[in-house]
């Protein structure tokens, strides 16, 4: 086993010159290797003569010491130095191309309740023109499901006021159809006839929501209005977080996963699927609270 690190210098060599990777890559598969070099030291195994069990040991003693981040880059690094060792004639197999890398753990979603929703939007002041856009902003994004950049590029001519739907146009370029609930329309129908006037005066602007000085609203002038309402109601949240509790709450209420799907603008169902792992007890909170006529504490 004298000629392990020898193999080693010359796989990190063929990782730069050949392969053609990052210094960070081969670098960090370098390291991979002598861990498991280190290993197969300490078993008495001779790394020529590895089989998948191996393999698979080797993993499981890894796992009592390091997370899943570090078993994928592990498990790509040995399927690096396989291919390496089957050019060499060392292995007649790349057994490493059995292994399964980990899937990465993926969060749950921050989501609000429909208390804390209402506390938020109550907390902006209509007294003037951008308090009312505020208000029918934040109405709109919680009530449709709205991305922050679909918020910020919806047109005037998209919004259907009197049929509470719009046109929004979202990621890859598609356009879908969502509608919107009752307090969202109040608070659009306020700006629409007056307050908006107030700030375009006389020029023809056609996004929907715009800025003191009559121009398009930005993702980070929406961004900082909501911080200041984060700040005022102590309730910890992003503007993203409306588009996750409009998911959550439609689940809550019943509404079957293909129709979330469509509304959000998810081309994947499964990425709609990440709001059903929520924890049922708070589901059944959210329902309650959606729901009070059907709770079982009526």
């Amino acid at each position: 086993m004298n000629d392990m690190y020898a193999v080693l210098d010359t796989y990190y060599a063929d990782i730069l010159t050949v392969e053609r990777d990052s210094l960070l890559t081969a670098e960090t598969y370098r390291l991979a290797v002598i861990e498991f070099f280190n290993w197969c030291k300490k078993e008495q195994i001779d790394y020529k003569n590895i089989n998948v069990k191996d393999l698979l040991h080797y993993l499981v003693w890894r796992k009592t010491s390091v997370n899943e981040l570090t078993i994928a880059k592990d498990i790509s690094a040995l399927r690096s130095f396989g291919s390496y060792l089957c050019r060499l004639g060392i292995w007649t197999e790349n057994y490493a191309l059995l292994l399964q890398r980990p899937r990465a753990k993926r969060s749950l979603p921050r989501v609000l309740s429909v208390a804390q929703i209402d506390e938020l939007l109550a907390a902006i002041d209509t007294s003037k023109p951008v308090g009312v856009r505020d208000r029918a902003l934040f109405e709109l994004i919680y009530s449709s499901g709205l991305r922050i950049s679909e918020a910020s590029n919806l047109l005037l001519q998209k919004v259907h006021l009197k049929d509470h739907l719009l046109w929004v146009h979202g990621k890859g370029d598609k356009e879908r159809l969502v509608p919107f609930g009752l307090q969202a329309e109040k608070y659009l129908h306020l700006w629409l006839n007056g307050s908006r006037q107030k700030l375009v005066k006389n020029k023809n602007v056609p996004w929907l929501f715009v800025n003191y000085k009559g121009e398009q609203l930005s993702r980070k002038g929406i961004w900082k209005k909501f911080r200041i309402l984060e700040d005022k109601t102590g309730i910890d949240a992003k503007v993203h977080t409306l588009r996750h509790s409009f998911a959550t709450h439609l689940l809550a209420g019943g509404a079957d996963l293909r129709t979330v799907q469509e509304l959000l603008g998810h081309s994947d169902l499964s990425t709609t699927q990440i709001y059903t792992h929520i924890d049922n007890e708070q589901l059944r909170d959210y329902y309650k609270e959606y729901f009070p006529s059907h709770s079982e504490d009526k």
